[in-house]
């Protein structure tokens, strides 16, 4: 044996003791230029190995016919040191550890060579890395011949990262990581993982305060109230390739849009425990139910992991990752391909305006205000007690592009609902004055959020053809869905929610007191074709004391259920594609509670089971009618035949296709008054056949009327020279269409 390996030799402690202690401490920021393989000053090659609880260390030359090296102790620390000749010395070697009691073999992780990749580090500092999910995090990846996980984090002012987990027994003196200054990113490549495992990053901040951080890009997150992130399989289930163009025909302007908006953990519950239902569970009873009642989409609420139930996750911490109370990716992946293959688009809500404090999660989150503005006027949103993304930082704006490109990407959705899109645009939003900051301009307007929504819709769109983007925003912003290169924000499709509110409203009155209401109705179509607009009945009304849609309504049982089929008929007619939540579509009677099932048992009575019906026949007609769709967006797809009828309550308006001689007649009569001889100017000539009879004792209605077709004659009326008299039931409406195509007057 050679006398430099002789564990006789004598180590000059005292050259270490800086080092073992910032070692033994977890704050040495460059522990590659001290462990692993280095020449000394008289160029002898040395290995060194800092294994807390080891009682012995070997080197392994992994040549079956090289004898075992002893590493020395360094007095009674952790560290052990081995010397070599350089022709001793093998790369891929290999640490035999003695344990009390057992031993391990791995490789040394201070022996490979950084793997990082600069070219795409450039893009993400200057915050245009659309697929940052690729390179931070931690990716199974094949290194000096070896397989094993690289870890990587964005942390700049961190004076020292660990990581730290299961198979480390979560000590962060174990496996400290190499800073790259020029992009502020930690890394380490380490071997003999396992899938599964659990592992966090432990920081010292500049301070020297220590935290511990859950992986901001993790694909895979434990299930709250446990914090760790999850190392993903090896062979993770590759995603269905989408069909490009049945998402495109079916995300257009100009398709039968309707959506059920569903939050995965209250539609259904197991009953025997409460339990939650997986996401393969929810494909073999939501998808078939979904498309039996006729939608086009399915919207997810936030499914991107999140550490309290009741913010129903829109305050998520795991920005890549499905949440793992559902069930694993490869499950969620599942879910999508079942839609798919059912012919619905998928979309879910997406959460880039704001984030919780949670103390794994991304504030403060190497000690500065990394993802947060630093000033409390711009970084911390005073409803929801968390914290605004600094939309100004570039690599900020990676992470959050890029999250975006992750569920297109990895899991081929249809689109994004982005949440809280107004929070986002102004600076002073709910903020009084003085608790806002003006900017560059003297002005309201979040500039650099606007840019990073620009750029959002711009990249995600040129990347992903079909695609839809939705934006929630309640104010009067304006070109919301216009093209970024003419100022607009470049969304696909805008929430109208001041049809929502003043509609609501509306219906909230006594019939008695409509009459003087009438304009909340019509209202809405001054503006209806300033952008693409989707209609939305969402959660956000049935929560907070608001009670149910069916709550609302006024008047004895009956009528409640009657007023609610005249609106969701005057919704489906009215222009815009339609959003519904889960619930609405058979009238629960109780607000939306996140903690249980829906009440399911309703739909064994005739009201809600003839709510469930119409809703059915709604998204029926609004497919196979070309008018009630193709021109959402065009003045030329509506034409009101009388908007000022507030006395008696009647609403009534033409929706037109493409070709003019396509149309639908829509007639709301907003009181329980009933009429047996009521005017209706029509375009054209011939006979009307009526498509849909919210009165109709298939609704449960009371069948006022069974009359189905009407026949024209000549008369001036409402600016018509052809009318038709028809029976005009209590709180109901009606749609008509022609028997045949008539000649346009």
């Amino acid at each position: 044996m050679n006398d430099l390996s002789t564990a006789a030799w004598e180590l000059p402690q005292a050259n270490y003791i800086g080092k073992i202690q910032a070692l033994d401490q977890a704050v040495f920021a460059d522990p590659f230029s001290f462990l692993g393989p280095h020449q000394s000053d008289s160029g002898e090659l040395q290995l060194r190995a800092f294994i807390p609880g080891a009682e012995a260390v070997a080197y392994l030359s992994n040549d079956k016919t090289a004898e075992q090296l002893q590493y020395q102790r360094v007095g009674r620390s952790a560290l052990f040191v081995l010397k070599l000749h350089s022709d001793q010395f093998r790369s891929n070697y290999q640490l035999q550890i003695s344990y009390p009691g057992y031993s391990s073999v791995q490789r040394d992780p201070y022996s490979f060579v950084s793997s990082l990749e600069l070219e795409a580090m450039y893009l993400f500092n200057q915050g245009a890395l659309e697929q940052t999910y690729r390179h931070l995090g931690a990716h199974w990846r094949q290194q000096q011949g070896t397989s094993g996980v690289r870890f990587t984090l964005w942390a700049p002012s961190a004076q020292s990262v660990s990581v730290l987990g299961d198979f480390n027994s979560w000590d962060q003196r174990r496996h400290p990581m190499r800073k790259h200054p020029a992009s502020g990113v930690w890394e380490i490549f380490i071997c003999d993982l396992q899938e599964r495992q659990n592992y966090k990053f432990s920081l010292v901040t500049a301070q020297g305060e220590r935290l511990e951080k859950a992986d901001p890009y993790a694909s895979v997150m434990q299930p709250p109230p446990a914090t760790a992130s999850v190392i993903c399989a090896k062979n993770i289930q590759q995603r269905s390739e989408p069909d490009i163009a049945m998402r495109t025909q079916r995300n257009a302007v100009d398709a039968p849009i309707s959506i059920y908006e569903v939050h995965a953990g209250s539609w259904r519950r197991h009953a025997q425990d409460n339990s939650y239902l997986s996401y393969r569970e929810l494909a073999e009873q939501l998808v078939p139910y979904v498309v039996s009642l006729g939608f086009s989409h399915i919207q997810l609420m936030p499914i991107n992991e999140y550490p309290f139930d009741g913010s129903w996750g829109y305050q998520p911490v795991g920005m890549f990752a499905p949440s793992s109370r559902f069930g694993s990716p490869d499950d969620f992946k599942y879910f999508v391909d079942t839609c798919h293959s059912a012919k619905l688009g998928l979309l879910i809500d997406w959460v880039p305006g704001h984030f919780p404090n949670d103390p794994h999660g991304l504030a403060k989150f190497d000690g500065s205000h990394l993802y947060e503005h630093a000033d409390k006027r711009q970084g911390y949103h005073p409803d929801w007690h968390t914290h605004i993304y600094n939309f100004a930082r570039s690599e900020v704006k990676s992470f959050l592009l890029s999250s975006a490109f992750h569920w297109f990407d990895e899991y081929a959705i249809d689109g994004l609902r982005v949440d809280a899109v107004a929070s986002m645009l102004y600076l002073d939003y709910s903020r009084k004055a003085g608790e806002w900051v003006a900017n560059e301009r003297g002005g309201r307007e979040n500039l650099a959020a606007i840019d990073f929504l620009q750029q959002l819709n711009q990249r995600c769109y040129a990347k992903f053809p079909g695609i839809l983007m939705a934006a929630e925003e309640s104010t009067d912003w304006g070109g919301v869905t216009q093209f970024t290169d003419r100022g607009g924000l470049g969304f696909g499709y805008k929430w109208n929610m001041g049809w929502m509110n003043d509609s609501l409203r509306y219906m909230s009155h006594d019939p008695v007191h409509r009459q003087y209401h009438h304009d909340e109705m019509t209202f809405s179509l001054i503006y209806a074709f300033s952008e693409n607009y989707i209609l939305p009945l969402s959660h956000d009304e049935v929560v907070h004391g608001k009670g149910s849609l069916l709550s609302k309504m006024p008047g004895d049982e009956w009528q409640k259920f009657a007023n609610l089929r005249t609106f969701y008929a005057y919704m489906w007619a009215h222009p815009g594609k339609k959003l519904l939540f889960m619930g609405g579509e058979f009238a629960q009677h109780d607000e939306w509670n996140h903690d249980r099932s829906l009440d399911w048992h309703l739909v064994e009575f005739a009201p809600h089971r003839g709510v469930q019906q119409l809703i059915s026949t709604l998204n029926q007609l609004y497919r196979q009618q070309p008018a009630l769709h193709q021109l959402d967006n065009c003045s030329e797809g509506f034409s009101w035949i009388d908007s000022g009828n507030a006395e008696q309550s009647i609403f009534s308006f033409i929706r037109y296709a493409k070709d003019a001689n396509s149309h639908v007649l829509v007639i709301s009569n907003m009181t329980p008054n009933s009429y047996r001889h009521y005017l209706i100017g029509v375009p054209g000539n011939g006979s009307y056949q009526v498509l849909l009879n919210t009165d109709d004792s298939v609704y449960a209605g009371s069948n006022f009327s069974e009359q189905q077709l009407y026949t024209t004659k000549e008369q001036h009326w409402q600016g018509f020279c052809q009318v038709i008299e028809i029976q005009l039931p209590p709180l109901s409406t009606l749609y008509l269409a022609p028997v045949k195509k008539p000649d346009v007057l």
